[in-house]
């Protein structure tokens, strides 16, 4: 009897809910099912990379100062095809050709000494413009944007912003709740170029895959990119670089120059820093 009466209680029961209007029968958890706002790109950066940055060319001084010398392509892992293209680098060629920015481009670019403003173009989009060259780099953390057409210097990039959850190490622990961690930037289509001055080439079908991280010391905020090139056509492995950038209060000392090609010279005197 009493299993009968609880059945027949619950179906009036539901007999009632459903004749409710959808709005009250809504009300209990209404409110918290409303949609929220997407958080955008900008709003969820695990880190600031906006300000004014310049290098600091503390390795590889001869290869980033300055042009080196036909020929010279030491520690980049290029293959015979990649040698062979270097081996026939002509800078007056590629003046002549208009291809003056051939060793500014995305997989290049960051290498140069040089001043970067990194600022946000929209809510998706992360925008780098550099002096050196006066190229502009777009990171969309919204998908690709290459429509098929002509590949440009500086390609399409897509950006991530990446956690790596730990609990020992060096620094305070990152879990899911810190704001830190790194910008992944993945680079496609770009145009071919030079990986150094000198002509040591990169392909249309290479891709450049980056880590942007930022810390501080002693108060003064420092900007780690990680390069990495993979190019089945040029090269037997990754090429992987490492740049350091340090933040500047202003841009002061902005001072955009447009691509130039600098022909092979005697390394000058270190200065005290760029």
């Amino acid at each position: 009897m009493r299993a009968a009466w609880l059945t027949a209680t619950a179906g009036v029961l539901s007999l009632a809910v459903a004749g409710l209007p959808a709005t009250v029968k809504g009300q209990s958890g209404g409110r918290a099912a409303q949609r929220q706002p997407a958080v955008t790109p900008k709003a969820a950066a695990s880190i600031d990379l906006t300000g004014y940055w310049v290098s600091i060319v503390n390795e590889e001084w001869r290869w980033r100062m300055v042009t080196p010398p036909k020929g010279d392509y030491s520690f980049v892992p290029l293959n015979a095809e990649g040698r062979r293209v270097a081996d026939a680098w002509d800078p007056a060629k590629d003046e002549a050709a208009g291809n003056q920015c051939k060793a500014y481009g995305a997989a290049a670019i960051m290498r140069m000494p040089e001043r970067l403003h990194i600022a946000w173009a929209d809510e998706n989009t992360l925008e780098i413009d550099t002096d050196a060259g006066m190229q502009k780099r777009l990171f969309h953390f919204d998908g690709p944007k290459w429509d098929g057409g002509e590949p440009q210097w500086q390609g399409d990039s897509v950006a991530s912003w990446e956690k790596q959850t730990q609990s020992r190490g060096f620094g305070r622990p990152v879990d899911a709740q810190t704001k830190e961690g790194s910008l992944k930037v993945v680079t496609t289509h770009m145009r071919p170029g030079y990986l150094r001055k000198n002509g040591v080439p990169y392909s249309g079908n290479a891709v450049l895959t980056e880590y942007f991280d930022r810390f501080e010391l002693d108060g003064q905020a420092y900007l780690i990119v990680t390069g990495v090139v993979e190019d089945p056509q040029y090269l037997n492995s990754r090429f992987i670089t490492t740049e350091q950038f340090k933040l500047e209060p202003n841009g002061a000392k902005w001072n955009p120059t447009p691509c130039k090609i600098t022909l092979p010279t005697v390394a000058p005197a270190r200065p005290n820093g760029f």
